[in-house]
């Protein structure tokens, strides 16, 4: 199956010129799929208008990590009703795929898509009325396959560029499994097609997105095998002429390589740059979580990094709060984070969610306690990124400026994913400029 997104679709219009606004939850992979999504839209003859203003049809593209995710959901949706109540409500993404019904009886919401259906989004708005019970379209996980790419374009200076999808993997806290389905991906042959087409249309950064990405190389069938894998696939994008900056958005510590961190240590395109979940710094708690390694593992790969690229930056993601997490065990993993050379946290507060095994395992940490927790590797993670900054003080380093304007300062990043912020200039929007730390 050809996945190829070609940047302009040939479409009829709709009878009428209509309204959409789209608003994302959650991850990269979200953001790359509403703009998609928007651009299917647009194709059909509709416009789209900021999600603050009045539109004909409301998109809310939806993440079920967190209960704050399904919270804002839900305030979303009171927040158009009294706004614009003769306005369609869409409600797709992973909290639709998880919880159809529970989306559907929302007072407000006309249509709710699951993870097969949200690229059918024009015909199911053709055959929509307000004022109809909310209709659900959706199916069982098991029968989600096939590979919809997936980019944004426009949105940011970096764009995503969904490449994999689904996740085979039963972490005892996760629900993306039940909500995306079976690990599957494009093919390399697509992804670089889609690659070149970003470039021809001026796009400086691709930011390599997908559920798993390290899994990368499964086919759109969802079997076991791998036809590819995320490796040739680093390697085949390094030749696509135009594209000067590429990043790895999240990878599980035990698909990161030897081979993937040599390659981005020798590349120039492939930045330096990781973002590598760990979840939990005690091998105790790891093990509840059902990860794939233990602490030492992962040590071994911020040692890699940084042995090979001293400069290079590397974020982690991790759970505070997870059932069975003794003080001593949150004390485990303050220390093994405040010993490794990393740049930034993304520190998550556990929360409960149904159809997990998590919600088997005792004892449960108190909501005081979590959000204590939180707070202290939060600060932990404004030490670390101060301290990776001011090392780079005086340093000149190559900044992709964006075009976002706000009291009249423009932002960019550095190779190594420093920000930068200066006064804005106009030629400078999506050019990488070398600049002084």
């Amino acid at each position: 199956m050809d996945n190829r997104l070609g940047w302009f679709i040939f479409a009829g219009s709709m009878a009428d010129k209509r309204t959409v606004a789209f608003h994302t939850l959650g991850c990269k992979l979200n953001f790359s799929e509403t703009s998609t999504i928007s651009r299917l839209l647009e194709n059909e003859g509709f416009e789209k208008r900021s999600f603050d203003d009045s539109a004909d049809v409301y998109v809310i593209n939806t993440c079920s990590v967190t209960d704050n995710a399904d919270k804002e959901c839900r305030q979303l949706v009171r927040r158009i009703q009294r706004k614009s109540p003769e306005s369609l409500v869409v409600i797709t993404g992973c909290y639709a795929q998880l919880k159809p019904a529970e989306i559907a009886s929302i007072p407000g919401v006309d249509l709710v898509l699951g993870a097969a259906e949200k690229f059918n989004i024009v015909h199911h708005l053709q055959e929509l009325t307000k004022g109809d019970s909310a209709k659900i379209c959706s199916c069982d996980v098991e029968d989600i396959t096939g590979f919809n790419a997936s980019f944004s374009v426009q949105d940011r200076t970096r764009t995503f560029l969904k490449v994999q999808d689904g996740c085979d993997y039963t972490c005892s806290f996760c629900t993306i499994p039940m909500a995306r389905g079976k690990s599957r991906s494009d093919s390399i042959g697509n992804v670089l097609q889609n690659a070149r087409t970003l470039a021809q249309n001026g796009v400086k950064e691709i930011v390599l997105t997908g559920v798993n990405l390290g899994d990368f190389g499964k086919g759109p069938d969802g079997n076991k095998k791998h036809e590819e894998n995320f490796f040739d696939l680093v390697q085949a994008l390094e030749e696509v002429e135009g594209i000067e900056r590429y990043r790895i958005s999240s990878i599980e510590p035990n698909l990161l390589t030897n081979d993937i961190i040599e390659h981005v240590a020798n590349s120039n395109k492939f930045m330096p740059h990781f973002h590598i979940p760990l979840q939990s710094g005690s091998n105790h708690i790891l093990g509840l979580m059902r990860r794939r390694y233990r602490r030492e593992l992962y040590a071994d790969r911020v040692q890699l990094i940084k042995t090979l690229m001293p400069h290079c930056a590397i974020g982690v993601d991790v759970i505070v709060g997870f059932p069975g997490e003794t003080d001593e065990y949150f004390k485990e993993t303050f220390d093994f984070l405040h010993s490794l050379d990393i740049s930034y946290l993304h520190v998550f507060t556990y929360s409960e969610r149904d159809n997990t095994k998590a919600l088997e395992i005792q004892p449960v940490v108190p909501m005081h306690e979590r959000h204590e927790r939180n707070k202290t590797l939060r600060n932990l993670s404004y030490m670390k990124m101060q301290y990776f900054t001011q090392l780079h003080a005086g340093q000149i380093r190559k900044v992709l400026f964006e075009g976002n304007v706000k009291n009249n300062m423009m932002e960019g990043y550095t190779d190594n994913y420093i920000k930068v912020s200066t006064p804005y200039r106009g030629e400078w929007v999506n050019q990488v400029i070398d600049w002084k730390l």
